[in-house]
């Protein structure tokens, strides 16, 4: 039954994944400029898809209650703003860099957490993570290049994971404050009220192609959250983390299909190497958890 739940578990975590690139598929767009209205702001995108969000989020769980008092807690808000920092910076990067190049450097976030928490937090640092770790910052250096291919979307999406980095840890601080879904609530609302002194003057003629995209950028990462925090209600969110992974799989396939961009070479070996990491990760999850 747990190897059955398990399975049930990394398959909607597997699809969670999968629906995340493609609301940044959404956005890289719009700000790249590929709509009528030419590029829109950023800024704009990120509050749409948090205001959206939340509607999203509460009209999905109808009927049950949510936390709002966590919200009268500082860092509740400093969780929101970290998140709210990262999509800025990854819509930024997605405007002018291919979205499985952004992916891959966004993807230091998950190196950066691991080795905070064992600062901040005492987590256990072990040897194999680390070592996959470091292999998996060997891809992230394929894809960035610093030095040679590197240009100001790869620093956006760095920035990006850096700051995706630190909500991950702020996250693990939090989880005894309130259930999953109040906590992924509160990060949408944090940054719909942050966001819409710039996001709501930035906002551009809503006609039928903006609207559309609009809509699926902030449904698409709506889902993806619900499927996540669906998925690690049925299974230890430690063993599925190494699936966040699947979001480079997306992402490159996204933009070869939407975009027709694929990476080159070097940054085809460093998604290799990523994805690889993540995935001996899941293994090595579960063969521990049998041991």
């Amino acid at each position: 039954m747990e190897k059955t739940t398990l399975v049930k578990a990394a398959l909607i975590m597997c699809l969670g994944m999968m629906f995340i690139p493609a609301g940044d598929t959404a956005g890289k767009w719009m700000t790249s400029g590929m709509t009528d209205q030419g590029a829109i702001a950023p800024v704009f995108v990120a509050w749409s898809r948090f205001a959206l969000g939340s509607i999203l989020i509460i009209a999905a769980y109808a009927g049950r209650q949510f936390d709002y008092k966590i919200l009268s807690n500082w860092r509740v808000w400093l969780r929101g703003i970290f998140i709210m920092l990262a999509i800025i910076c990854i819509l930024t990067a997605l405007s002018t860099t291919p979205i499985a190049d952004v992916f891959a450097a966004f993807f230091i976030g998950p190196i950066i957490s691991y080795f905070l928490a064992g600062w901040l937090l005492k987590e256990e640092i072990s040897g194999v993570r680390t070592f996959l770790l470091f292999i998996g910052f060997c891809g992230v250096l394929l894809v960035v290049k610093p030095g040679f291919g590197l240009t100001v979307g790869h620093l956006w999406a760095v920035s990006a994971g850096l700051f995706y980095g630190c909500f991950l840890v702020a996250t693990k601080w939090l989880s005894h404050l309130s259930n999953s879904r109040s906590l992924l609530l509160s990060n949408l609302i944090v940054g719909a009220v942050i966001l819409a002194p710039w996001g709501i003057p930035a906002a551009p003629q809503m006609d039928m192609d903006v609207t559309i995209l609009v809509l699926l950028s902030a449904a698409c990462s709506a889902i993806g959250n619900l499927l996540y925090v669906t998925a690690t209600k049925m299974a230890d969110a430690s063993r599925l983390a190494p699936l966040v992974y699947v979001q480079l799989l997306s992402a490159t396939i996204l933009g070869v299909i939407v975009f027709d961009t694929l990476p080159d070479s070097l940054s085809l070996l460093g998604l290799a190497l990523l994805l690889a990491t993540g995935f001996i990760g899941f293994a090595l999850k579960q063969a521990a958890r049998k041991s």
